[in-house]
């Protein structure tokens, strides 16, 4: 059986709507932990846990660590940018002694970690938000560096950035990760997604913790997010117990045209050595605002469970999306209707 995952947020954290995506086939729930703390969702836990006993399901948690991924700072209110807008990207520590006072650079700076600057130069090609933003920077100097917006959105404060082509050396778990780890297993968390997954030592580091939390047998997702994760699969196969084609930064790493093939040659890698795989992000991004799907999502949704995957996650769509139930109902109609046609052995080529 195909699990069905949902994020949870402000759309569905109540019994009643949970219950309603428990009874569409939900399996499984995230909780995305990178702006908030576990111990301060023991309420929407104890949701979780009510509708779904209701349901006679005992299901799956999954939190989703900071981990590694690179983000910015707070920012005191969102910044609308529009394309050929001026950026300027600065650190905490610098911000107050930059001399910037005019209205429209303080609005449009950006906080970020000083090992993020400082692997920024001049030409470099900057997404933010998952790619929705793109920059390139036109300036750089010690304390900040200046860049022109090549496509805009709303930015809000700590969305993830990416520097084309860069890495930039984080550690596996922050302090965060860490607490958050030791009240998993106390709270009932059966799995743990680790982002950016980049060798087999992030993996090991994350065990050893939650060994050392009492959390053996919580289940490890790795997060296959960049192409330091593809290139290093088969050392993070045997460590872990899913692998997870993460394709929102992983489409960051590669040219958009490149994803598919990249996600058809790591659920393939993970057939071959028995290996589980989630896919997930944008199953069915267009239901955050429209009660139907598009044809090509639900194709989306089939071709995964075809492909093999052992289950497929939602993550915008029910946290903060406008019909949570029904997006999880057409998840859950799409893959039951693979399985129904495998166990009829039908074929349509």
């Amino acid at each position: 059986m195909i699990d069905i995952f949902g994020t949870i947020g402000p759309s569905c954290r109540n019994v009643d709507i949970l219950k309603d995506m428990f009874k569409e086939g939900m399996t499984g729930v995230r909780i995305n932990l990178s702006h908030t703390m576990l111990s301060d969702n023991e309420v929407v836990l104890d949701m979780v846990k009510k509708a779904s006993s209701a349901c006679g399901i005992k299901p799956k948690i999954l939190v989703d660590l900071q981990g590694p991924e690179l983000r910015i700072g707070e920012l005191k209110k969102d910044i609308h940018l529009n394309a050929k807008d001026n950026v300027t990207f600065i650190t905490g520590k610098n911000y107050a002694n930059t001399g910037v006072c005019a209205k429209e650079s303080v609005d449009n700076s950006i906080p970020v970690d000083i090992r993020v600057l400082d692997r920024i130069e001049e030409g470099d090609e900057i997404l933010l938000d998952d790619g929705k933003i793109l920059c390139h920077v036109t300036e750089k100097d010690d304390i900040k560096a200046s860049a022109k917006l090549d496509r805009g959105g709303i930015l809000t404060g700590r969305k993830s950035i990416l520097i084309r082509n860069k890495t930039v050396d984080m550690p596996t778990l922050t302090s965060t990760d860490i607490v958050n780890i030791e009240a998993a297993a106390g709270l009932g968390v059966t799995g743990v997604m680790q982002p950016f997954v980049r060798s087999k030592k992030d993996l090991t580091t994350l065990r050893t913790k939650l060994q050392e939390a009492g959390g053996s047998n919580i289940e490890i997702y790795a997060k296959i997010e960049n192409m330091a994760g593809v290139e290093m699969l088969d050392e993070l196969i045997p460590e872990c117990d899913e692998i997870v084609i993460a394709r929102g930064d992983l489409g960051n790493a590669v040219p958009l045209w490149e994803l598919p093939a990249l996600q058809k040659y790591i659920a393939g890698k993970c057939r071959k050595q028995n290996c589980r795989f989630m896919v997930v992000t944008q199953m069915l991004a267009s239901m955050e605002h429209s009660l139907v799907p598009t044809r090509a999502e639900v194709s989306d949704i089939y071709n995964a469970a075809s492909d093999g995957a052992s289950s497929v996650m939602v993550t915008g769509e029910t946290a903060i999306g406008d019909y949570p139930v029904d997006v999880i109902r057409f998840l859950s109609k799409t893959i039951y209707e693979y399985e129904r046609t495998i166990e009829k052995n039908e074929n349509f080529f």
